[in-house]
């Protein structure tokens, strides 16, 4: 019984880590950064997906915590410098109806 809630503990450990890690990557202002850290975060955890010594295991997870912590200090520090959003991105602050307005006028 104990082997398998320490399993279940284990993944419950990875899936938080790996939500944290997505939503800390939301954090960055820059498109190009906050896609790169989800991209590396998904294939990170698609790479070991099949791990199964415990140990092993557990090194990954408090190796994620660490890069968790990094991506944190990194998003304060690109919120420091926010440059226009890229049309890629689309406007949040231009409404549809706003822009046909503008077209049609000009």
């Amino acid at each position: 019984m104990s082997m398998t809630s320490a399993k279940g503990d284990v993944a419950f450990q990875a899936r938080s880590l790996f939500r944290s890690l997505l939503r800390q990557s939301n954090q960055f202002a820059a498109y190009n950064f906050r896609e790169y850290a989800k991209r590396r975060t998904k294939d990170a955890f698609r790479e070991h997906r099949g791990e199964k010594a415990e140990r092993e295991t557990q090194e990954l997870i408090q190796q994620g915590l660490k890069e968790l912590q990094v991506m944190k200090r990194q998003t304060v520090v690109s919120q420091f410098f926010q440059l226009d959003r890229l049309v890629v991105e689309g406007q949040r602050s231009v409404s549809p109806t706003s822009s046909t307005n503008v077209s049609a006028s000009g």
